[in-house]
């Protein structure tokens, strides 16, 4: 049996780290990508570097990405799914009191990055017949405050799953927008500027998802059956529904 490789972003913490783990032990060799190179060694030091190839860089630097894939060990070079995981939320101001640096950084990581890494390896990926899992939100599909560009680049990143669906019909190519709600990582962290005691208060009693909830959920996409596509999947703790309208009352 042919050994599949997967390029997983945003694999330094969170989601990505754990599906990183998830991948290698179902028997798949890792590219994982991301930032930290400290985390993205220590990742290969526990896993083998013949199951784990670390590309650091900085996901908005297309030079550097295009030389990540360029040098790929020959091991890793055949492509056969994408996990687009990389993205952030930054800020919970609302929209008339928000930084606009951190808008557009939002933008240029959940945006701009992933369709970059997506356009570069979509030839391989339709050669090989392979998949794309965009990791989206639900924040793309229910709006709250303070969620403003956030929630605008899930959206443009469950809209890309599905327009990609239609543009790949008959390539064999699968597509998957996963759409986790309330999940503790390292997230609420990085959006409240490391306000260890606002992220401790948002998960208190909620038992909400868990990083490796998440990536049990896209190592059974993977491992499905080629002719089934989970278009979307939307993921939630059972504490957490989509219940209410705000009202204003002068």
């Amino acid at each position: 049996m042919t050994t599949k490789t997967v390029w997983i972003t945003g694999a330094t913490s969170g989601f990505g780290a754990a599906t990183v783990e998830r991948f290698v032990a179902g028997g798949w060799r890792v590219i994982a990508s991301g930032r930290r190179a400290e985390r993205l060694q220590r990742l290969v030091a526990r896993q083998g570097a013949e199951h784990v190839h670390a590309a650091a860089f900085d996901v908005r630097d297309e030079a550097a990405m295009r030389s990540a894939y360029a040098s790929l060990p020959p091991a890793f070079a055949g492509i056969d799914l994408l996990v687009n995981n990389a993205g952030l939320a930054l800020g919970t101001a609302p929209a008339q009191q928000a930084d606009l640096a951190q808008w557009k950084q939002m933008i240029d990581v959940n945006v701009t990055a992933l369709v970059t890494l997506t356009h570069l390896l979509l030839p391989q990926l339709v050669e090989r017949r392979g998949a794309i899992v965009n990791i989206s939100s639900i924040a793309g599909s229910y709006a709250y405050r303070g969620g403003n560009v956030y929630g605008g680049t899930k959206a443009f990143v469950t809209q890309f799953s599905q327009n990609l669906r239609c543009d790949l019909h008959g390539t064999g190519v699968r597509v998957t927008s996963v759409e986790p709600g309330m999940a503790e990582t390292e997230f609420t962290l990085v959006r409240t500027g490391g306000d260890q005691a606002a992220s401790d208060q948002l998960y208190a009693g909620a038992q909400p998802i868990t990083a490796g909830d998440i990536a049990d959920t896209i190592w059974w996409i993977a491992n499905l059956p080629p002719h089934l596509n989970i278009n979307r999947i939307e993921v939630m703790p059972v504490s957490q529904s989509a219940a209410g309208l705000q009202v204003h009352r002068g």
